[in-house]
Protein backbone atom coordinates (compact mmCIF):
# COMPACT_ATOMS: atom_id res chain seq x y z
CA UNK A 1 0.00 0.00 0.00
CA UNK A 2 1.31 3.50 -0.80
CA UNK A 3 1.62 5.89 2.12
CA UNK A 4 -1.09 8.54 2.25
CA UNK A 5 1.04 11.16 3.98
CA UNK A 6 4.44 11.62 5.59
CA UNK A 7 5.67 12.66 9.01
CA UNK A 8 9.07 14.32 9.09
CA UNK A 9 11.38 14.59 12.08
CA UNK A 10 14.95 15.63 12.58
CA UNK A 11 17.83 14.06 14.44
CA UNK A 12 20.49 16.71 14.06
CA UNK A 13 21.41 17.14 10.41
CA UNK A 14 19.48 14.15 9.09
CA UNK A 15 15.77 13.93 8.44
CA UNK A 16 13.61 10.88 8.92
CA UNK A 17 10.39 10.41 7.08
CA UNK A 18 7.71 7.99 8.15
CA UNK A 19 4.89 7.10 5.79
CA UNK A 20 1.49 6.74 7.39
CA UNK A 21 -0.87 4.18 5.90
CA UNK A 22 -4.56 4.57 6.70
CA UNK A 23 -5.58 2.13 9.41
CA UNK A 24 -2.08 0.75 9.91
CA UNK A 25 -0.88 2.89 12.80
CA UNK A 26 2.65 4.20 12.41
CA UNK A 27 3.26 2.84 8.93
CA UNK A 28 6.60 2.12 7.27
CA UNK A 29 9.78 4.17 7.50
CA UNK A 30 10.78 5.76 4.20
CA UNK A 31 14.34 6.94 3.58
CA UNK A 32 15.25 9.92 1.42
CA UNK A 33 15.97 7.80 -1.68
CA UNK A 34 12.57 6.11 -1.42
CA UNK A 35 10.86 9.47 -1.00
CA UNK A 36 12.69 10.80 -4.08
CA UNK A 37 11.49 7.74 -6.03
CA UNK A 38 7.89 8.37 -4.90
CA UNK A 39 8.10 12.06 -5.88
CA UNK A 40 9.64 11.19 -9.25
CA UNK A 41 6.90 8.68 -10.04
CA UNK A 42 4.05 10.80 -8.68
CA UNK A 43 5.09 13.98 -10.50
CA UNK A 44 6.50 12.27 -13.61
CA UNK A 45 9.97 13.73 -12.98
CA UNK A 46 13.47 12.35 -13.28
CA UNK A 47 15.04 11.23 -10.00
CA UNK A 48 17.53 14.09 -10.27
CA UNK A 49 14.72 16.63 -10.60
CA UNK A 50 12.80 15.05 -7.73
CA UNK A 51 15.95 15.14 -5.56
CA UNK A 52 16.47 18.84 -6.34
CA UNK A 53 12.80 19.55 -5.54
CA UNK A 54 13.01 17.73 -2.20
CA UNK A 55 16.32 19.40 -1.29
CA UNK A 56 14.83 22.77 -2.22
CA UNK A 57 11.75 22.18 -0.06
CA UNK A 58 13.85 21.07 2.92
CA UNK A 59 16.16 24.06 2.36
CA UNK A 60 13.20 26.46 2.37
CA UNK A 61 11.99 25.01 5.68
CA UNK A 62 15.51 25.32 7.15
CA UNK A 63 15.79 28.95 6.00
CA UNK A 64 12.42 29.80 7.55
CA UNK A 65 13.45 28.22 10.84
CA UNK A 66 16.87 29.93 10.83
CA UNK A 67 15.07 33.26 10.71
CA UNK A 68 13.36 32.25 13.94
CA UNK A 69 10.04 31.64 12.28
CA UNK A 70 7.45 28.95 12.12
CA UNK A 71 6.89 27.18 8.80
CA UNK A 72 3.37 25.87 8.22
CA UNK A 73 2.52 23.65 5.27
CA UNK A 74 -1.27 23.87 5.17
CA UNK A 75 -2.82 20.42 5.24
CA UNK A 76 0.48 18.85 6.30
CA UNK A 77 1.86 20.34 9.51
CA UNK A 78 4.01 22.95 11.19
CA UNK A 79 7.77 23.11 11.68
CA UNK A 80 9.16 25.21 14.54
CA UNK A 81 12.34 25.69 16.54
CA UNK A 82 12.37 23.83 19.83
CA UNK A 83 14.87 24.04 22.65
CA UNK A 84 16.85 21.16 24.10
CA UNK A 85 18.14 21.86 27.60
CA UNK A 86 21.76 21.31 28.61
CA UNK A 87 22.32 17.88 30.06
CA UNK A 88 24.94 15.40 31.19
CA UNK A 89 25.85 12.56 28.84
CA UNK A 90 28.44 9.81 28.66
CA UNK A 91 31.30 9.24 26.27
CA UNK A 92 30.46 5.76 24.92
CA UNK A 93 34.15 4.80 24.55
CA UNK A 94 35.42 5.88 27.95
CA UNK A 95 32.27 6.11 30.04
CA UNK A 96 33.35 9.57 31.22
CA UNK A 97 30.63 12.12 31.98
CA UNK A 98 30.40 14.99 29.51
CA UNK A 99 28.34 18.14 29.51
CA UNK A 100 26.10 18.53 26.45
CA UNK A 101 25.25 22.15 25.66
CA UNK A 102 21.71 23.44 25.25
CA UNK A 103 20.65 23.55 21.61
CA UNK A 104 17.93 24.79 19.31
CA UNK A 105 16.47 21.95 17.24
CA UNK A 106 13.89 21.77 14.45
CA UNK A 107 10.62 20.13 15.46
CA UNK A 108 7.47 19.11 13.62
Amino acid sequence: MVAASFRVWSTGATYGIRGINAGEGRGKEVNKAELIDAIAKGADLSKASAARALDSAIGAVKQGLKKGGVVTLVGFGTFYVGKRVARTGRNPRTGASIRIKAAKIPKF
